[in-house]
């Protein structure tokens, strides 16, 4: 086993929700490390680099509005949790993208819905991989702004 870090976003919904503690808390139970953390006020050009594998999909103006906080608060408090086996451990807590698809005790089984209009309010993001994490995590954090890189 290596070590991993994996980019956590509590998006806008989750914390208009002030659901932070309760996600935090159940993130602990990876036993990860919390080696970067801070609020970002979500512009339109990160929000597109950030979700720029979905471009083509006919979601992706609704999905830049809503991680820009369009619907709920203009935050997201963007965590780099470091350890091993990171992404994995980090992916089974935070559950499946749909959250009607997610594991009722995962976070977005737990928190998340899906609109009337269609829209995963899914209440987190986490890296899906380690080649995503390293791209996410430059895209969201400056190196000086972790106690630790890997990258």
């Amino acid at each position: 086993m290596k070590v991993e870090q994996c980019l956590v976003l509590i998006k806008p919904d989750g914390l208009v929700k002030s659901l932070t503690g309760d996600i935090i808390s159940k993130l602990s139970e990876t036993q990860l490390v919390i080696v970067g953390a801070k609020i970002v006020q979500v512009t339109k050009e990160l929000a597109e680099e950030h979700y720029q594998h979905l471009r083509e999909e006919k979601f992706f103006g609704e999905l830049i509005r809503y991680i820009m906080g369009e619907f709920h608060t203009k935050r997201v408090l963007a965590l780099v949790y470091q350890g091993e086996d990171a992404t994995a451990k980090i992916r089974k807590i935070v559950g499946a993208t749909n959250p009607e698809l997610a594991e009722p005790i995962s976070i977005r089984g737990k928190y998340g819905r899906v609109t009337t209009r269609g829209v995963f309010e899914n209440v987190v993001h986490a890296s899906e991989s380690q080649k995503e994490a390293e791209r996410e995590i430059k895209l969201w954090f400056r190196p000086d702004e972790l106690v630790n890189t890997i990258f």
